[in-house]
């Protein structure tokens, strides 16, 4: 029985691997006919529906530490992809914003270091090096510069590791599911507020974006959550980092296969790097030794 859960649980967080890096793809297509705070209100919505509806019976451990603890790892994960949608709706390639996402991955030790005072070993600092480098091949053009979209997509994948520090913060002695399910409200009702405000929902969109942003509410938003925790539960730290890490190769691989994106060998080795530095962050190398 544990083997058959132990299977199982891995092929959660595959399917969350996959999912997650289809979606690189599917917003890049969305942001050409919708804004970007009417692509969240819309994807975080269905998610916060869809989960409210599974821990529906969960509600009544809700009370005033949870909304503020809600808000804070919401308006985190706000602004991470709120800055990712906007990097990919202006020049960043979808291959190329899983990649500079990732950085999240090798920040999150430093962060941890800040607030729960846990200093990064070797592995982190050595994770940091190859990563800068690897983002340096990434983001650099000929002229040495680095473009608006790339910008705000590493600038996304700082919120993000602020967003991972902050749920461990508060997951220590609260429900994990309620938590996702009031950052995910949180960030729908942000990104409603900002799409009101800017009159962008009265826009006619297409069928295909409509369809692609119910597909990240459902899937890589509401399912992959709980794909994500059931799977992290029953599998080893290492072993589910290495393949949630698996997101940016998907990533990629959707772009070149989907949205035709070109890989030269900078970018290609770019790529390496920071896949390097993120199994190294994430597993400190021990399946080496295991």
């Amino acid at each position: 029985m544990k083997d058959k859960i132990y299977l199982l649980s891995k092929i959660a967080l595959f399917a969350t691997a996959i999912i997650w890096g289809s979606t690189f793809v599917i917003v890049k297509g969305a942001t050409d006919t919708m804004p970007s705070n009417l692509i969240m209100a819309i994807r975080f919505s269905i998610g916060s529906i869809v989960l409210g509806i599974i821990f529906r019976k969960k509600f009544k451990l809700i009370n005033k530490e949870y909304i503020i603890a809600g808000i804070v790892m919401g308006l985190s994960l706000w602004i991470s992809f709120l800055l990712q949608v906007e990097g990919l709706s202006l020049d960043t390639e979808p291959g190329k914003s899983a990649f500079l996402t990732a950085l999240y991955c090798v920040i999150v030790p430093f962060f941890y270091w800040i607030v729960f005072k846990d200093k990064p070993d070797k592995f982190n600092f050595l994770a940091a090096f190859i990563c800068i480098i690897g983002i340096g091949l990434v983001s650099l053009n000929k002229g040495f510069g680095v473009s608006i979209g790339d910008i705000l997509t590493l600038i996304s994948g700082i919120f993000a590791a602020i967003n991972i520090v902050s749920i461990s913060y508060y997951c220590k002695d609260k429900d994990e599911y309620i938590l996702t399910f009031l950052q995910i409200t949180v960030v729908a009702i942000i990104s409603w507020i900002l799409t009101i405000i800017k009159g962008e929902f009265l826009v006619t969109y297409s069928r295909e974006a409509i369809l692609g942003v119910t597909y990240l509410g459902i899937f890589a938003t509401a399912i992959c959550f709980v794909f994500q925790s059931i799977g992290l539960k029953y599998t080893s730290t290492s072993s589910g980092s290495i393949i949630l890490s698996l997101e940016s190769v998907f990533g990629i691989i959707f772009s070149i296969l989907i949205y035709h994106e070109v890989i030269n060998i900078r970018l290609g080795i770019g790529f390496l790097l920071i896949f390097i530095a993120v199994i190294i962050s994430e597993t400190k190398l021990k399946f080496l030794f295991d």
